[in-house]
């Protein structure tokens, strides 16, 4: 899938002048055709990925340590930003069309991605086995796995049928390692499940800015049920949607 400049600004929620100026230092991903730039829904995917290896500190955007967010005082940049920017809601939706587990058993990631797609394939209507080779297929390409403790599990094969977006959040009896940059062993999965190409990447990149929260984090450690995760998101993403 091809992506504007307009759609990356709306999915990142930048102003088209800091993606132009990411094109101009070189900091962003793209190809020219007549002229005119254009993404690919997969290089951009793997550039957040790899982006927010690179976030340093508990409770900063990956987005900021990679000067990749604009800080809050370029206010002249951000009168540029489109407010629908990231999707409104679109995190809370997908959750409560998904579910949230605590009793899923597995001490790698292997297995709690197999034990996963076990208890929600019937919810995808897909074939538990397939999904679950999909997802580690995905994994051996390149980590899934934010920093602070959080992955999230997804593959760019599948595209669930119908116009609703799902996230599967995981807490694991233990912390697993799972090869992330930062050493620290995951304590919660993510596991996305879009209907969409701009639904993935708007959901990946809203997880990225979450999980780079420290409130958010705190709050995640507490392993809340799905009412009280719906609760917070919906208050969270008030808030980004004010940024």
């Amino acid at each position: 899938m091809d992506l504007k400049i307009k759609d990356v600004a709306e999915l990142l929620h930048v102003s088209e002048t800091t993606i132009r100026r990411w094109l101009t230092d070189g900091k962003i991903p793209a190809y020219r055709i007549n002229h005119q730039y254009r993404f690919s829904r997969i290089e951009i995917e793997n550039w957040m990925m790899g982006c927010k290896l690179k976030s340093t500190e508990v409770g900063s955007s990956f987005f900021n340590e990679t000067q990749i967010y604009p800080p809050k005082e370029q206010k002249e940049e951000r009168e540029g930003v489109v407010r629908g920017g990231m999707q409104h809601f679109c995190l809370y939706r997908a959750i409560h069309q998904g579910d949230i587990f605590s009793t899923i058993p597995g001490s790698t990631k292997e297995e709690i991605i197999r034990h996963t797609t076990k208890a929600i394939a019937p919810k995808l209507n897909v074939d538990a086995e397939v999904l679950s080779e999909l997802l580690i297929d995905r994994e051996e390409l390149m980590s899934t796995a934010l920093n602070n403790g959080i992955a999230i599990p997804h593959t760019r094969d599948f595209l669930r049928k119908g116009s609703l977006d799902m996230v599967f959040i995981v807490y694991p009896e233990k912390p697993i390692e799972y090869n992330a940059l930062d050493g620290v062993p995951v304590y919660a999965l993510f596991f996305l499940f879009a209907s969409n190409d701009k639904g993935h990447l708007q959901l990946l990149a809203k997880l990225a800015h979450f999980a780079s929260n420290s409130k958010a984090l705190d709050f995640l450690r507490m392993k809340p049920n799905k009412k009280e995760f719906l609760e917070y998101i919906r208050s969270w993403e008030s808030q980004v949607r004010a940024l």
